[in-house]
């Protein structure tokens, strides 16, 4: 199980931490949803997942503040004792001393946001999917060519890194090289980076390793892409058929989702960059409705039909 130190959480929300005396550097949150308590407060815990981070905002400020005291410091009490991650209360709310005390002698942060609520909760949940989310790692490059991100895979020296080398010239941009960590965010999308050792560097065969931030320029480089098509360098084969139509989509799976394949014969002469930019511009054209392949076809049968009409 995958998780996110508290400490990240605090960084990237821009949070205010109001219990600085508890030490968060070992609190950790596993889990991706986030939780509005009222019904705890009420006193209903049923089905309650602790290890959500829980969010106050102003309809559970305004039952804490219309109960009281004791009744609020009991409710927060038994909040805490579930031992959740953390609690925080958006919008800049009022935080009362005595629940700050509680939160202290149970070791539970209390944290502040200004932002409003739903547009907090809309932020922390798409950012903990991101990080969260399960992974793996495969050998391959990652480019994105046209806004598409285009994954090469293939044998070890095939020329995946040449290919990519090329790509960059051409005015593209690296996202990774030889490793490529693959988070699956949706259903229906998979996002790749680059392992922070090897980020912006490219490795080729008789060169070595080369930067490519430094070398090319920051508009050469890119940390995460949305993996929209797979492409699998492979030695040519003459007994082997090899698609020339591509009316049937070919699939590789990674994670539960599939993605769109194209096996690529390596010939001497072929000029790969140019065929990942005609798959990646051709692969955009079918996501917006056309189909050259499927319009040759129909080329050709109402040819045919011509012919035989006549």
């Amino acid at each position: 199980m995958y998780t996110v130190d508290l400490v990240q959480i605090i960084e990237k929300m821009n949070l205010e931490n109001c219990t600085p005396s508890i030490d968060i550097k070992k609190i950790k949150v596993s889990q991706p949803d986030v939780n509005r308590p009222a019904l705890q407060l009420a006193g209903f815990y049923y089905y309650f997942d602790s290890e959500r981070v829980q969010i106050i905002g102003h309809v559970e400020h305004a039952y804490m503040k219309n109960v009281s005291k004791e009744r609020r410091i009991d409710i927060i009490s038994k909040l805490m004792d579930c031992r959740v991650p953390c609690i925080i209360f958006c919008r800049n709310l009022e935080i009362d001393e005595d629940l700050i005390k509680i939160a202290e002698e149970k070791g539970v942060p209390i944290l502040r946001s200004s932002k409003t609520t739903s547009a907090f909760m809309a932020e922390i949940i798409r950012w903990l999917n991101v990080e969260l989310a399960p992974r793996i790692s495969i050998h391959g490059g990652l480019v994105d060519v046209y806004g598409e991100g285009i994954l090469i895979t293939g044998e070890s020296g095939i020329g995946k890194s040449e290919a990519a080398l090329e790509l960059i010239k051409r005015g593209h941009r690296l996202v990774s090289d030889d490793v490529v960590e693959i988070k699956k965010v949706s259903d229906e999308t998979l996002i790749g980076t680059s392992p922070d050792i090897t980020r912006h560097f490219i490795e080729v065969r008789g060169i070595g390793i080369i930067d490519v931030k430094t070398l090319f320029g920051v508009e050469s480089v890119k940390n995460t892409q949305a993996i929209d098509l797979v492409i699998k360098l492979e030695e040519w084969s003459k007994d082997k058929n090899y698609d020339r139509f591509g009316l049937d989509e070919q699939y590789i799976e990674f994670l539960g989702n599939q993605v769109v394949c194209h096996s690529i014969p390596i010939r001497p002469g072929r000029n790969l960059a140019v065929i990942c930019e005609s798959a990646a511009v051709n692969h955009r054209q079918k996501k917006m409705g056309y189909n050259a392949a499927q319009e040759l076809y129909k080329r050709v049968t109402n040819k045919i039909q011509k012919n035989i009409d006549q």
